[in-house]
Order: C-alpha cells, then structure tokens, then sequence
C-alpha cells in the first residue's frame, strides 16, 4: 500500500484556538482523514479529521471527531491519554534520527516523548526521552471537552482538540527546527481509545498488521506548502 502524503499550508492568520474548522485560519488547510482503522478495534469507528498549519515559529493541529463512548480521565502530564478518547500525532523532522510522538486527550491532558528506537522494552523503548513539562508547557492545547468525561458517554459526542506547537520545543533533542517550504517530514495521526467500552485504534497512514503505533516505516509524508513566492 502507497503511503500518504499531506501539504502543510502556511497559515494565512494565527489559529484561534476555538475549533473554527471552516474559520480563517483552518478554512485554508488540507483535510487529513484518519480513517484507518486496525481489524483489532470494536464496531464503533468515529469520524475523525486533522489539519496542519505552520508559520515562522509553530506547528499549529486541528482535530475534529464526531464520537461516541467518550471517556477522559487522565489529567496530568505524562499520564496515560492513550487510553481515554484521544487524538495523537507523531511527527519525524527531516534530519532528525527519531520522532515526537504527541497524545492528547479530549480533556487536553497530553504526553510528549522523542522515541529514537521505539523496540519495545520493560521501560517503554529502548532509546527514547520523555519531554521536559517545562518545556512541553510552551505547546498551547485548546479543547472542546471537560478535562474530565466520567462516566463514559455512550451517546454522540462532537469534540476538538486544537494545538500550537512551537519549533522550540523541538530544538534539544534535533537541533533548531526551521520548516522549510519544499522539504518535507514524516509522521502519521492517530485516533484511539483504549480504555473505552468500544475500543479502537484508527490511523491516518496505514499501520500495517501489528496493532503498533510506533512504526514509523509506515509514516507519511508531511511536505511544507511551495508557493510562488518562495
């Protein structure tokens, strides 16, 4: 299977962190589909689309899911916001030997690690470092949702997560990271509910058969948008 690829737009206007899909900002952006999903995950398979934006400073994400079984719990950092509904994002800059994986929970509780070697071992993976929250807490996360949802909502449940993402945090573990438009990176998106009563693991770039996130051979490509003025 081909893998796919996605034009991050240069944003015309800073995102306003209020889910605006069709706003100013997010009206310019590609639509990214997180459609895949994995043969191990349960009946329910949510709608689920991101968007990229970027400018001299940040990598800016929109997430839209129209759900059902909703449940957050996880509210510090670092915690487990895979197993409730949540949206993730991992991101390979060119260059850079490793990737960043971003989870974020619909409440806006969110982990960041760089994973050189994510072969699986007894703490996470062999090669990998967890964020500094110091650093992490540069990364504005707005969302739709109450930090907690407990109990779960069986009902329809449409929820946002919208993100800026400064370059900076990016900087100790690969160097200053300047986007340049005509290069691309690589990376893949993800939607997941672990802990759900309806479990299910979705994907933007197929993962292949192993139910494994952390494969980046399977990451697509996110290619900075060429304009005429460049």
């Amino acid at each position: 299977m081909p893998l796919p690829s996605y034009v991050i737009r240069r944003a015309v206007v800073a995102p306003g962190h209020t889910g605006a899909w069709e706003g100013p900002a997010w009206g310019a952006a590609e639509r990214m589909r997180i459609a895949s999903f994995h043969p191990r995950s349960s009946d329910h398979h949510p709608e689920v689309e991101a968007a990229l934006l970027y400018d001299a400073d940040q990598l800016h994400a929109l997430f839209r899911v129209q759900d059902r079984y909703v449940r957050s719990v996880h509210t510090a950092y670092d915690s487990d916001t895979y197993k409730d509904s949540c949206v993730e994002l991992f991101l390979q800059p060119d260059g850079a030997p490793g990737y960043f994986a971003f989870e974020v929970n619909c409440g806006g509780a969110f982990s960041l690690r760089y994973i050189e070697d994510p072969t699986r071992t007894a703490d996470r993976f062999a090669r990998w470092a967890r964020v500094d929250p110091a650093l992490a807490s540069a990364i504005r996360v707005s969302h739709s949702l109450p930090a907690v949802v407990d109990p779960e909502r069986p009902g329809p449940v449409d929820w946002w997560v919208e993100v800026s993402w400064p370059f900076a945090v990016m900087a100790p573990w690969c160097g200053p990271v300047v986007p340049v438009a005509g290069r691309a990176w690589r990376g893949n998106a993800f939607k997941c509910a672990d802990d759900s009563s309806h479990p299910h693991w979705a994907s933007w770039a197929s993962i292949g058969e192993a139910l494994n996130f952390h494969a980046p051979a399977w990451f697509g490509t996110l290619a900075f948008e060429l304009s005429p003025r460049d």
